[in-house]
């Protein structure tokens, strides 16, 4: 079956008639499709691709799965409207004068400039801040619902535990891996785990020479930004206390970019992830791995 917005339920109802369900990414089936595009085609697309030896195919979600991603991106989406509200806070505000940085946490600025006794803004341009800043808000409330709520259900799970035990990785990338990402017995190894995520170059090469880009930014993307994030978290001025000397991270640190550095790293925590969920352990230090 093509892998579309319900076929990870009809998976599930056909597995229970005793079928074998494989799911195709639709743009694995797309260069199968004979010039115009209508069912027959369609179907015969998907007849060619699933016969193909090197096809990939997707792991049909449970129930849990599907659900724990509802509400992951539910947060996200309220998320997104939260920014865009604060981006017309600002945008307003700057018509008159008054400059504010970018980011939730200026809030406090935006509030002090309305309260100020004075100010040169127009009551009806008052209003209409003070109407963004109870949005925002209330956006805000329920953000911090749905985040409590990750949090709980990441306390509940063996697998989000289990990750969590893994420096820069909190219970929303826990759960985001334990709603996202298929069974780790689907990848031969840990390289492949994170070219599934897209944490590895883009290549242009040819004729025997390798060329290689930047990040392919072609996997999942909301796993592989929490991991960034995470990975940039333990470079940072906090983190940076916790890091070995002559270890490969400090190495990295001395020599390269910062955000470069945050990339390599977790394609480096992608791959240790594949190993703890595939083996059944919880993270180890590298240098006491090794002494072990």
């Amino acid at each position: 079956m093509e892998s579309c917005g319900s076929a990870h339920f009809w998976a599930r109802e056909l597995v229970k008639f005793g079928h074998a369900v494989k799911l195709i990414a639709p743009q694995y089936v797309r260069p199968f499709v004979k010039r115009q595009k209508n069912d027959a085609a369609d179907a015969e697309a998907i007849v060619a691709a699933a016969q193909r030896p090197e096809m990939r195919f997707v792991d049909p979600k449970t129930e849990p799965q599907q659900a724990r991603a509802i509400l992951f991106r539910a947060r996200e989406r309220i998320v997104h409207q939260r920014t865009e509200l604060v981006n017309a806070l600002r945008a307003a505000l700057y018509e008159y004068g008054h400059v504010v940085p970018l980011g939730i946490s200026h809030i406090k600025r935006i509030e002090a400039i309305l309260d100020e006794v004075g100010n040169d803004l127009p009551r009806l341009v008052q209003e209409e801040c003070r109407d963004l800043l109870a949005q925002i808000a209330e956006k805000t409330a329920r953000i911090d619902d749905k985040t409590k709520k990750i949090g709980e259900m990441a306390k509940q799970t063996d697998i989000a535990r289990r990750l969590q035990t893994m420096p820069g990785v909190g219970p929303m990338t826990a759960m985001a891996i334990e709603a996202f990402a298929p069974a780790m017995g689907s990848f031969r190894r840990g390289r492949d785990f994170a070219a599934w995520l897209g944490l590895v170059p883009r290549q242009f090469s040819s004729g025997g020479k390798e060329r290689l880009g930047r990040v392919s930014k072609a996997g999942q993307a909301d796993i592989r930004r929490l991991l960034i994030i995470g990975a940039m978290s333990r470079i940072t001025w906090m983190g940076r206390k916790r890091i070995v000397d002559g270890s490969w991270l400090a190495r990295m640190r001395a020599k390269k970019p910062r955000m470069l550095v945050a990339i390599a790293l977790a394609n480096k925590m992608a791959r240790a992830i594949w190993a703890m969920l595939a083996k059944g352990e919880n993270y180890r230090v590298p240098a006491l791995a090794m002494a072990v």
